[in-house]
């Protein structure tokens, strides 16, 4: 029986990883195995920074919602207590666009949270 090459399969596969990394510098574009090591870094990287762009984004809400609070005479720790306790639930995402664009709403969820 004659032997297969699998040329043909190694070439697509090469080809696909080496279309990634496109624009990489030196090396790192059309060096296959380094590429691949760069490939592997980046696509880790973009993994972590999924998770670590929710982070920062609920941190900017946070810090959107405590300089309206201090605005309304009152503590972004006081305010959230006080949703939990009135049972008003809505996210911070939401409240800091009410923070940002409807502040007189946002002003009124204030009063009716510390009641």
């Amino acid at each position: 029986m004659s032997r297969i090459k699998g040329g043909v399969v190694a070439k697509r596969r090469h080809k696909r990883l080496l279309k990634q990394t496109k624009g990489y510098w030196g090396q790192r574009k059309n060096v296959f195995r380094r590429a691949k090591e760069t490939l592997l870094r980046a696509m880790e990287n973009a993994f972590i920074g999924r998770k670590k762009k929710k982070r920062d984004f609920r941190s900017l809400f946070i810090a959107r919602i405590s300089s309206a609070c201090k605005i309304n005479n009152t503590s972004y720790s006081r305010f959230i207590n006080d949703l939990n306790k009135s049972n008003i639930k809505l996210n911070r995402k939401m409240l800091s666009q009410l923070a940002i664009f409807e502040p007189k709403a946002f002003e009124m969820i204030v009063k009716t949270a510390s009641k």
